[in-house]
């Protein structure tokens, strides 16, 4: 009897050196946080193949697609149907412009006809019915506004301003959109790791219903801790479905925000990591006041309530106006001809009360426009506020989760080999397990949260934050402001 009980710790033992490589392939136990205090997910436990079932048929031939972000932002640009949209918006405005100067064009019209004319009135006087023909050939008319003493110009202007407003909101349009992508693929790339972890969580439940199964036909262990096993196994297959399922939704709200909803399936060429980001809150405002389409859009929308104001104040001025008409006809298509031309000061019908209220409606209006620009200023640095101090938040506990996992980790193998040997019980590993499990998943969400914060705060900004420095774009050349 003995020898069979030494038999059997040697066996635990050797089991535990066999599978010691297994268990600890990761990155080294321990709480000292070194250059690895942000580590990509692919550094951390749980480590995974590429997804098989992420193919792109090419051909007819399986190939593996891999996608990057820039790649996904590359096709909303081109896809998208917002954008597209915010596009057409554009160039209906600046249609609207020319509309604007056509009324320093001339306006020529054309017109010829065949009239039958009864004169009644020398009809009565000269006791005989006077019946007429009159035939126009052609009759042209021209007429050329000269001046409008600005009226014109003002309506010019406030188109430019308002096709300077819809290409504003084109570039808020794309801002929204790209953020949109943004956290639907970090959202993407957070589904496959929790689904890693559910591949992971489901091996290691294997191993501890093999364990069991191999205690209780040895007679050490009793059939409840093998009925526990299997519940525990049963549970983590389920979770792993529901993670499958995760992935296969999160791709398909990637694919939406992309404006390619019916696209096949493919990879994400890289994992969730911790991209430094060191901007302060003072920069992000300073950036938000050149980049950012609402701030700029508040300014415009002022500017185009003033110039309508300037508008209904030239209600009473006058237009000079050129006109001139040439006919040929008369009895017969050719017979005569005829002719007149001359200058206009045309002033409009004036209805004083109708222009002063009109007036004082304009001025209200600017009113308005200017305490809704400061409103929506005092909104942008709100949100920027908001979004600069989740992002701080966000990387602050990166670190912390990740000591959480070494020490779920760890913690997990010590109940693992105190099972192994026979001292643990099936419900302390369990508990290891789940905390492990938790503390992964709290990884990963921490590494997604700080990117949808960031993506967030680039919104707000209007401006991509790469590798901790903002990108500024000034007309065709473009520098980096660093913010390190």
């Amino acid at each position: 009897m003995k020898k069979f009980i030494i038999f059997l710790i040697m066996l635990s033992l050797n089991q535990i050196s066999a599978n010691a490589a297994f268990w600890n392939k990761d990155v080294p136990l321990g709480n000292e946080i070194k250059k690895e205090e942000y580590p990509d997910s692919i550094d951390v436990e749980p480590k995974g193949e590429p997804q098989e079932s992420s193919m792109l048929i090419v051909g007819g031939v399986e190939e593996v697609m891999d996608v990057s972000l820039e790649e996904c932002l590359k096709y909303a640009l081109g896809n998208n149907p917002r954008i597209q949209a915010a596009m057409q918006d554009v160039f209906a405005s600046d249609a609207r412009i020319k509309q604007a100067w056509s009324s320093y064009f001339p306006q020529v019209s054309w017109q010829t006809g065949y009239s039958r004319i009864k004169q009644l009135q020398l009809s009565d006087a000269l006791g005989e019915n006077l019946i007429f023909n009159y035939f126009i050939l052609g009759q042209v008319s021209a007429s050329q506004m000269l001046y409008d003493f600005g009226v014109t110009q003002n309506q010019v202007t406030i188109r430019k301003l308002d096709s300077q407003g819809y290409k504003v909101s084109l570039t808020g349009t794309v801002n929204d959109v790209l953020c949109e992508v943004k956290k639907s693929y970090y959202a993407f790339q957070y589904a496959l790791e929790s689904k890693k972890v559910a591949e992971e969580m489901v091996q290691r439940y294997e191993a501890f219903y093999n364990q069991a199964k191999a205690f209780y036909m040895a007679g050490t262990s009793p059939k409840v801790d093998v009925t526990i096993a299997e519940v525990n196994l049963s549970n983590s297959k389920l979770m792993l479905i529901q993670a499958e399922n995760a992935v296969d939704i999160a791709m398909a709200k990637l694919n939406n925000n992309m404006g390619l909803p019916y696209t096949n399936k493919y990879a994400i060429a890289d994992h969730l990591r911790y991209d430094p980001c060191e901007i302060t809150l003072a920069q992000a405002i300073d950036i938000a006041r050149e980049a950012r389409p609402d701030y700029q859009l508040a300014e415009i929308r002022v500017e185009e309530a003033r110039q309508n104001l300037k508008l209904v104040k030239k209600s009473y001025f006058p237009t000079i106006t050129a006109e001139g008409q040439y006919q040929i006809g008369g009895r017969t298509f050719v017979s005569n001809y005829g002719y007149n031309f001359g200058g206009y000061l045309n002033f409009p019908t004036i209805n004083m009360m109708l222009i002063n209220n009109e007036i004082k409606e304009a001025k209200a209006l600017y009113s308005k426009e200017q305490a809704t620009a400061m409103n929506t200023k005092n909104n942008i640095y709100f949100e920027i506020q908001q979004a600069y101090y989740s992002m701080i938040e966000k990387k602050n506990s990166i670190p912390v989760s990740f000591l959480g996992l070494k020490q779920a980790k760890e913690n997990y193998e010590l109940s693992y080999g105190r099972y192994k040997v026979g001292v643990g019980n099936p419900v302390e590993l369990r508990e290891a397990q789940v905390q492990y499990q938790d503390a992964m998943l709290r990884y990963y969400n921490s590494l997604y949260q700080f990117n949808s914060a960031k993506a967030d705060l680039e919104k707000y900004i209007g401006k991509n934050i790469v590798n901790g420095e903002v990108e500024l774009d000034l007309g065709n050349k473009s520098k980096k402001n660093k913010n390190s």
